[in-house]
């Protein structure tokens, strides 16, 4: 049988022994058997007084087998002594049983669980005396009472330090929980001016496209004028040159025919050699002369042409070039937008994980605190703890 707590009623002789066994701890006296006879007295008194109290306290209905099993193990004095206030006890359980039943579920559960402890503490008490007043009788010693009182003694401190580790669990929740606000705040205000931040990247960013934007419009409409303007003035000198070429032929024929006429007369023998290539030289020179003005604007206007097909290439390497740079800027922002994503994914895990454990470090403290469930204490034990530390503190102080 598991017992916790102490015996009820028992407080008082306790504190008497403890102050006996503080004196003599380790002084144990044989007793003559004129008080082994007045003891015996007297603890049978006990124990009979013990079973009248189990007889009249009410106990549910399920447990009316196990206390009957119980009291017919008791010593046959109590037994004896029980027989003649059988009726009477008898009647009075019913009436216990029925003003259980007539009261309200939550306090018919409270004082279920109340009696079941008295019970218990009575049983309890009630085998603790049997076996020291066995042992007086046979040994004329109570040994046995001694190591009761200790092991209560023992239980009764172990409960104080869970106690103890209760209330320090209790502040260092408290403490958590004031921790936890504050580094909740102060990821909000993190994330407030990492929001902040980021709008005003978003809305430079905006200018910079709005700003390229015009500016690639500005260029390409400049770009296109001066292909305009260039293929027109292409156009007028080419227009220029036809109607010189057109008027070329006329001089062409009269080359031709001075020509003709400077061969016929250097194959006659009437003119000198010398004579006929000075007048074939001035006439190449004259002809060439009137020659170079179209070649110029030969030239002009091949050069012209290269350089509007130069910068034909150059605007198309532009254009391509801007179209990759304007895909690297996309890739690299959404790059770092996924990036950024998934830090903020990240720390939210790690602070959502953090919080999980300390809320499950609360509500264990607060299910031992509040006694829910299987960690639910009875009140009796709890004032039984109370009065008993008043007391070692009364006790302490008449020391010092």
């Amino acid at each position: 049988m598991v017992v916790t707590g102490e015996p009820p009623g028992s407080l008082e002789e306790e504190l008497e022994e403890e102050e006996e066994e503080e004196t003599a701890p380790e002084v144990i006296d044989y007793l003559s058997l004129l008080d082994v006879l007045r003891v015996s007295t007297i603890m049978e008194d006990v124990i009979d007084q013990l079973s009248i109290l189990g007889y009249i306290i009410p106990v549910p209905y399920e447990r009316k087998q196990s206390i009957s099993q119980k009291a017919s193990h008791e010593k046959p004095s109590a037994v004896s002594s029980t027989r003649k206030l059988s009726l009477p006890l008898s009647e009075m359980k019913q009436r216990g049983q029925d003003l259980i039943l007539k009261k309200p579920t939550r306090q018919t559960i409270i004082n279920l669980e109340t009696l079941k402890k008295i019970q218990n503490d009575r049983q309890y008490f009630s085998d603790v005396i049997a076996t020291a007043m066995k042992e007086m009788q046979d040994f004329g010693s109570f040994k046995s009472l001694l190591e009761a009182l200790g092991r209560e003694r023992d239980n009764r401190m172990n409960f104080h330090e869970a106690i103890t580790r209760e209330e320090k669990g209790r502040r260092q929740i408290k403490f958590l929980q004031r921790q936890l606000i504050d580094v909740k705040k102060e990821r909000q205000v993190q994330v407030q001016n990492g929001n902040e931040y980021i709008a005003h990247l978003k809305d430079q960013l905006q200018e910079m496209k709005a700003k390229t934007n015009l500016e690639n419009l500005y260029m390409k409409r400049n770009t296109e004028l001066q292909i305009s303007q260039t293929q027109k003035k292409c156009s007028r000198a080419e227009e220029h040159l036809l109607e010189e070429i057109e008027e070329e032929p006329a001089c062409d024929s009269a080359w031709f025919v001075e020509y003709k006429w400077l061969d016929s007369s250097l194959g006659s023998p009437g003119i000198p050699g010398v004579l006929a290539a000075c007048v074939a030289w001035e006439l190449l020179t004259s002809a060439l002369l009137r020659r170079e003005p179209v070649f110029d604007a030969l030239q002009k206007l091949r050069m012209k042409t290269e350089e509007e097909n130069r910068v034909h290439t150059e605007i198309e390497l532009f254009l391509k070039k801007e179209q990759q740079i304007r895909e690297y800027e996309q890739v690299i922002i959404e790059d770092r937008l996924e990036k950024e994503k998934m830090r903020k994914k990240k720390q939210q895990d790690d602070l959502e994980l953090k919080s999980i454990v300390k809320l499950q470090a609360w509500w264990r403290g607060t299910v031992v605190r509040r006694e829910i469930g299987s960690f639910k204490m009875p009140r009796k034990e709890k004032e039984d703890i109370k009065d008993s530390k008043g007391k070692e503190k009364e006790k302490r102080r008449g020391k010092k």
